[in-house]
């Protein structure tokens, strides 16, 4: 570190404390520690590998962020990439929070913390970075997860790994993540923890989830998870199909006659749907009509742009017919903001100031690995068992659906949790934010179950302000305002 760089840094950083510490009462043996654990002085003068300090375009900010690998398999050299964001605010008193996208093989750095949630996202050339006053680390310390490996940066040096890839082994890596994580971090080794995520994470999470519980057993590798949150997440095949191809037709992108064929000869509860030639044209015609708009986004435009050809890859793939899952819908909303992030992440002083390579040998970062969709070995056909035993286990589960989202529908989460059969406890009612209804909600014995009204599959970025309320709410064990006020 230079020494004009050093004496910028330790100016701004004794100029955050001092605000900081005129903004907020004192606390008793503050030591002002770094996430790390180490004093920040410490920090400066030996250094933190992980610790971002020059990334290009980035907003001033008073909050440090890091970024960097973890090796989950020393043998295979498998190492899994991550960018944590402490709190604006008070980071040492609270909760952690790891968010993870889906896919599976879609980015949670490309698009939870650039597009969604994150305090810097995308700038509309890809040439830099803007500030999201929305960020959900304004309510926690935020940590995105780049898994499994094949993932943006994520990777390993044993190809043979990838033909392992399954939930599973998805969880199996996230867990080590954590704990190796914690050593770098100890800090937050005991403090209250959460996971969220959207989409394909409907999977990840409560596997993820229901591991940490089981190990848990033991003291030692003990995690204090308190619950999860999910955004229109993938749950239970049977009833994500239904509830698609339901929606579909219930918002005129599909005929009458499209309908009631998928209803009379497709059996999703089979292992086999596409034994029935009928089916399997009715149901690509479904997709047909959706390759014309936004399937994330009925009511939004689409991306013109000639670099971006994910629907017509998207088609393919479902036509395919290769696999008795729901479909591998790569990411989420875009018009043209995956191509800005592709732009911003590919930059080789990014990469540097990400501690992802030396600027010089690049690694080849995309939103989404296509490829992981063929080798995929196993996906849950449903994780609702996972949720009976993690509600009586006293997990907190929140469920928020972005209402126009056509790839995971409301009405594929609605019918997920009838199958769950949880008594209700509060009814269906309108939930407020700044006067306005942002959605209707319901509570259920040991889940709670919110819409966003006008949101699309990646729910923050149509309602920032809304999702950062649910988010508060969420990790406030409050409900959400059921009155105008």
């Amino acid at each position: 570190m230079d020494f004009v760089f050093k004496a910028t840094l330790y100016l701004s950083l004794l100029v955050n404390f001092l605000v900081s510490a005129a903004a907020e009462p004192p606390v008793l043996g503050r030591r002002w520690p770094g996430a790390s654990g180490k004093p920040l002085m410490d920090l400066l003068e030996n250094g933190d590998p992980d610790l971002v300090t020059d990334l290009p375009g980035q907003p001033n900010v008073t909050f440090r962020h890091y970024a960097g690998y973890v090796t989950v398999n020393e043998t295979n050299g498998r190492a899994l990439f991550y960018w944590f964001y402490e709190a604006t605010t008070r980071p040492e008193e609270k909760p952690l929070v790891l968010w993870l996208n889906g896919g599976p093989g879609c980015s949670s750095v490309g698009y939870g913390a650039t597009q969604e949630i994150g305090p810097f996202l995308v700038d509309t050339n890809g040439s830099g970075l803007k500030f999201n006053p929305f960020s959900w680390n304004k309510e926690a310390n935020m940590l995105f997860l780049e898994s499994p490996i094949g993932v943006g940066f994520s990777y390993s040096n044993t190809s043979s790994d990838f033909v392992n890839l399954g939930d599973d082994f998805t969880a199996n890596d996230a867990y080590t993540f954590l704990h190796k994580w914690f050593l770098k971090f100890p800090t937050y080794r005991n403090r209250t923890f959460y996971i969220a995520g959207e989409s394909y994470a409907g999977k990840y999470v409560p596997v993820l989830a229901e591991l940490i519980i089981d190990k848990n057993n033991n003291p030692s590798l003990y995690i204090d998870l308190k619950g999860f949150l999910l955004g229109n997440p993938e749950t239970s095949t049977s009833d994500d199909w239904r509830g698609l191809v339901d929606y579909a037709w219930s918002h005129a992108v599909v005929s009458d006659e499209t309908h009631r064929i998928i209803n009379r000869s497709c059996d999703f509860n089979s292992d086999n749907p596409w034994s029935s030639d009928d089916c399997s044209v009715a149901v690509a015609e479904v997709f047909k009509q959706y390759k014309e708009i936004d399937i994330y986004s009925l009511y939004t435009s689409v991306c013109l742009s000639n670099t971006t050809d994910s629907a017509d890859r998207f088609y393919e793939l479902m036509m395919s017919r290769t696999s008795n899952m729901m479909p591998r819908i790569l990411g989420g909303y875009d018009p043209c903001l995956d191509n800005y992030a592709k732009a911003f992440y590919n930059r080789p002083d990014v990469q540097k100031a990400l501690h992802v390579s030396d600027g010089q040998l690049l690694r080849n970062w995309s939103i989404c690995n296509y490829t992981l969709f063929n080798v995929w070995k196993y996906s849950f056909p449903t994780v609702l068992p996972i949720y009976t035993k993690l509600i009586k286990a006293g997990l907190k589960i929140w469920i928020y659906s972005g209402d126009t989202d056509g790839r995971v529908p409301v009405l594929s989460t609605r019918y997920c949790l009838k199958s769950l059969g949880l008594p209700i406890i509060k009814s269906w009612r309108p939930w407020y934010h700044q006067k306005q209804v942002s959605g209707w909600h319901q509570e259920y014995a040991g889940l709670t179950f919110a819409t966003f009204r006008g949101a699309g599959h990646a729910v923050p970025i149509f309602k920032p302000s809304e999702s950062l309320a649910l988010f508060s709410s969420f990790l406030l064990g409050q409900s959400l305002a059921s009155v105008r006020e």
